[in-house]
C-alpha cells in the first residue's frame, strides 16, 4: 500500500482527495480513440505515459498538437508545443514546464494528457534560442547539454518567458482566460516561483521541485500551490517545510503529499523503485487534476 504524507498551510478548506472510485487506468503508450471519446466525468483516469512511452503517445495522439512560436522577451521567439482538448466550450490553459532537461517528448506527452482531461496544454522550450545555431531543446545532442543550458538560465529571464508564453495561451480563441501552471523537476521548482511573480495565474502544481530560497518572498504569494513529492528526495524535500511554515503565516494555500519510497522524477520514472514511483504516480496525477478543476474550472 502506498504511504503518503500529506501537509496544508492554507486558510481555505482542504481539497479531498481522491477516491477508490475513481479507478486508475495502468500507464500506457498511448490513449486510444475509444477512451478519447468517453466523457471525462465517467472514464478512468489515465496517467501520462512513463518515458519509454511517450514517443509513442505523440504519434497515436487523436488531438491536435502543433508548434507555435510566441513572441518572446528580447525578441527571440519561445517555441511551444500546444496541445488542444476535443471539447465544445472554451478551455483553461496549463502551462506544462520542462525538466532540467529540456523539452523531451515525454514532456510533450504529458502536454497530451493534460489535453485529454480538457485543458489547453501548452509546453514551452525554455532553451529556445539558446542551442547552437540559435536553435532549441531539438539541436542539442546530449542531455548533459541542456542540462548545462538549462542551469545557466537566469530566474528573471524564466519569469519574462513564461509571462510572454501565458500572454500568448490566455488569448487564444479556444482558452477561456483562466490558466495554471504544472512544472516537473527543474520546471516544477520554476513553477512554485512563477506562482510568486504572477499573480495572474489561477493555480501552481509543482512536481518534486526546489521550493523558493528567499522564503520571505512567499508572503507575496497570491496563487494556490499544490506540491507533489517522493518520500525519498531529500535533497528536494528540504525544502518543504521552510516554505510551509512561511505560507502558514501568511495564510495562503499550499498542499503537500510526500509519497513514501518514491523517487525524484516518479511521473516519468514509473517502472522504478519497484513499484512505489507508479504508486506515487497514481496518486499525484488524480489529484493534480482535482486541484486543478478546482481552481481553474472544468
Amino acid at each position: 500500500m502506498l504511504a503518503a504524507i500529506f501537509i496544508m498551510a492554507t486558510a481555505a478548506a482542504p481539497v479531498a482527495a481522491p477516491t477508490a472510485a475513481a479507478p486508475i487506468a495502468p500507464a500506457a503508450a498511448a490513449a486510444t480513440p475509444a477512451a478519447a471519446a468517453t466523457p471525462a466525468a465517467t472514464a478512468p483516469i489515465t496517467l501520462p505515459a512513463a518515458e519509454a512511452g511517450a514517443k509513442a503517445v505523440l504519434e497515436t495522439s487523436p488531438r491536435h498538437g502543433e508548434w507555435a512560436d510566441v513572441p518572446g522577451p528580447g525578441g527571440t521567439p519561445v517555441r511551444a508545443w500546444t496541445v488542444y482538448p476535443e471539447r465544445k466550450d472554451k478551455a483553461p490553459v496549463v502551462i506544462v514546464l520542462m525538466e532540467v532537461f529540456g523539452l523531451t517528448d515525454w514532456i510533450r506527452a504529458v502536454a497530451d494528457r493534460f489535453a485529454a482531461e480538457g485543458f489547453i496544454a501548452v509546453a514551452p522550450d525554455m532553451l529556445s534560442g539558446k542551442a547552437p545555431g540559435g536553435g532549441g531543446s531539438e539541436a542539442l545532442a546530449s542531455r548533459d547539454e541542456a542540462v548545462a543550458l538549462v542551469r545557466g538560465l537566469a530566474p528573471e529571464e524564466v519569469v519574462a518567458r513564461l509571462d510572454a508564453v501565458r500572454g500568448w495561451a490566455v488569448k487564444l480563441p479556444a482558452a477561456n482566460g483562466r490558466s495554471g501552471i504544472a512544472g516537473f523537476c527543474w520546471g516544477g521548482g520554476r513553477s512554485f516561483a512563477y506562482a510568486i511573480a504572477q499573480p495572474g495565474l489561477d493555480a501552481a502544481v509543482v512536481y518534486y521541485g526546489a521550493g523558493p530560497s528567499d522564503t520571505a518572498a512567499l508572503a507575496g504569494l497570491k496563487v494556490p500551490v499544490l506540491g507533489l513529492y517522493g518520500g525519498d528526495d531529500a535533497r528536494v524535500n528540504a525544502t518543504i517545510d521552510p516554505a510551509r511554515e512561511a505560507l502558514a503565516k501568511a495564510g495562503r494555500t499550499y498542499e503537500v503529499a510526500i509519497y513514501e519510497g518514491a523517487g525524484h522524477g516518479f511521473l516519468r520514472q514509473q517502472t522504478e523503485r519497484d513499484g512505489a514511483n507508479l504508486r506515487a504516480a497514481e496518486a499525484a496525477w488524480p489529484r493534480t487534476l482535482a486541484f486543478l478543476r478546482e481552481h481553474l474550472g472544468d
